[in-house]
């Protein structure tokens, strides 16, 4: 070999060969992992594959020969920044993919029903209480009651005594009397007995030493009774929970303290928020025709709460988002805080609010969802403001700010939210997004009721119920008939 040939080997393989096969092997994965992923559209792949190969032709140019020193340091200096960029989009990509692979296409409720016995009773464990009588409801949550029951014999190695009671309170005082030396209970319906008089203390006197847990598959039956289903393929309709759980991971069986139906349509860029008060007071799924508060349906899973929903306002709706309070601070402090609208000025233990812009942080956020009192509408108004907490985490999530927390944002997510919709659906959204970056119009409406005192289907005695106002309850229909028909509306519409 010639020493001109040797010379032009040494080039060949010398560090620019090397930077430029490092640069293209990460590139390709960069590309293949977004092609995977299915999260950017197949015309903006291509584009940033030619550009990415540009860019790494490029460097070699520069580097290709080391006697040209300040060319080889400048292509030397791109090749670093690129390096950097493609491992932090690798790992972004791969963090986005494996935290929406984990909280989507969620389609099991899991059912959490605790034993109890008196707190100053001696035993400690099932097995200390194998020989009590069971107390355990006759006439709700039957099948839940049924495998905790099964589960329960199988742990403690035979059968136990139960007596059946018809209600809560009568449940709650067969322990009291000691006609019943332990509960079997669903854990959702412990707040619901703290609501009723003579039991506010209820959670105090009583102590959990066994928690059974049911898990089932969703079953939404809305479409039965449900007036239409959404046949607009750009429509995706999505009840929006927030679950009465302050503990760090997510009990499908749960009071929803948030409801809202997000209608949101991806042609018009439209989202219509709708609002129903906890104490709505209207028939449940399961409960055949019986009415009760919305937040009960919680208590027999995500799906009777999208089933009652789907009875309401006459659409199927399938499609669930939920979060617990722990996340949702966790959320909002990994965006770096919201800016939220408030229709008042109001004061909420530390925390003061000014009517029009606030700019808040997770925990402020949160007692700025969940305050009620301070507001002639009461429930209504919170409702108003969940929206608006809503539409700040939205519009900060569009923001370049994103970015620059993604890494605590996904940290945040998992383990505090969970869906059943589908990972290919998701990935279509932020595809649809990417392809056109338009704004999104956000419209909020809350329906109305009258406060009334009625026995609800999940409760023994008489508590504080709303009763719906129809006129307002048709009003959303309107809406949501008129965004899922592709018209544009505005918030002067909603009023």
């Amino acid at each position: 070999m010639s020493h001109k040939e040797k010379k032009r080997g040494g080039r060949i393989w010398g560090p620019g060969m090397v930077i430029t096969i490092v640069l293209l092997l990460l590139s390709i994965e960069f590309i293949g992992l977004l092609f995977f992923t299915k999260l950017v559209p197949n015309h903006l792949l291509i584009a940033g594959g030619l550009i990415l190969l540009t860019v790494v032709l490029l460097i070699c140019l520069l580097t290709n020969d080391l006697r040209k020193k300040l060319r080889f340091f400048l292509g030397a200096i791109l090749a670093i920044l690129l390096i950097i960029g493609l491992v932090v989009g690798n790992l972004y990509v791969i963090s986005t993919y494996n935290t929406l692979v984990r909280i989507s296409d969620v389609n099991t409720k899991t059912s959490a029903i605790g034993v109890y016995v008196l707190t100053d009773d001696p035993a400690q464990s099932i097995e200390d209480a194998r020989n009590y009588t069971f107390g355990k409801l006759s006439n709700l949550d039957l099948e839940n009651t049924a495998n905790a029951v099964d589960q329960i014999q199988n742990e403690v190695g035979q059968g136990i005594s139960t007596a059946d009671k018809e209600g809560l309170t009568e449940l709650v005082d067969a322990l009291r009397s000691g006609e019943c030396g332990a509960l079997i209970l669903n854990h959702a319906y412990v707040p619901v007995i703290e609501e009723m008089e003579g039991y506010e203390n209820i959670e105090s006197e009583i102590r959990e030493i066994s928690l059974q847990l049911v898990e089932e598959s969703l079953d939404t039956k809305a479409g039965e009774d449900a007036a239409q289903v959404v046949q607009n393929e750009d429509v995706l309709q999505l009840f929006i929970s927030g679950i009465d759980t302050r503990g760090s991971e997510l009990i499908a069986n749960s009071r929803s303290d948030v409801n809202i139906v997000a209608t949101i349509n991806t042609k018009t860029h439209q989202v219509l928020l709708v609002s129903t008060p906890r104490d709505y007071f209207v028939p449940l799924s399961i409960s055949d025709g019986a009415r009760d508060k919305l937040t009960h349906a919680g208590i027999y899973g995500v799906d009777c709460s999208m089933d009652t929903l789907g009875m309401l306002y006459g659409y199927d709706i399938n499609n669930y988002f939920r979060v617990n309070f722990v996340g949702f601070v966790d959320i909002i402090d990994a965006l770096g805080g919201i800016t939220v609208n408030s229709d008042y000025d109001f004061t909420v233990g530390d925390f003061s609010y000014v009517k029009g812009a606030n700019n808040l942080s997770g925990i402020e956020a949160l007692a700025f969802a969940r305050e009620r009192h301070a507001f002639a509408e009461g429930d209504r108004q919170r409702g108003k403001n969940q929206m608006a907490v809503i539409e700040g985490v939205i519009q900060k999530m569009l923001t370049p700010e994103m970015l620059k927390n993604y890494t605590s944002i996904m940290d945040a997510v998992e383990g505090s939210f969970d869906t059943n919709v589908p990972y290919s659906k998701i990935a279509e959204l932020v595809r649809h997004q990417l392809e056109d970056n338009s704004k999104w119009t956000i419209i909020r409406y809350s329906v109305d009721g009258e406060g009334a005192s009625e026995v609800p289907y999940s409760m023994s005695s008489r508590a504080y119920v709303m009763i719906p106002d129809e006129t307002t309850v048709n009003k959303a229909k309107s809406l949501m008939d008129r965004v899922i028909n592709n018209e544009i509306i505005t918030q002067s519409d909603a009023q």
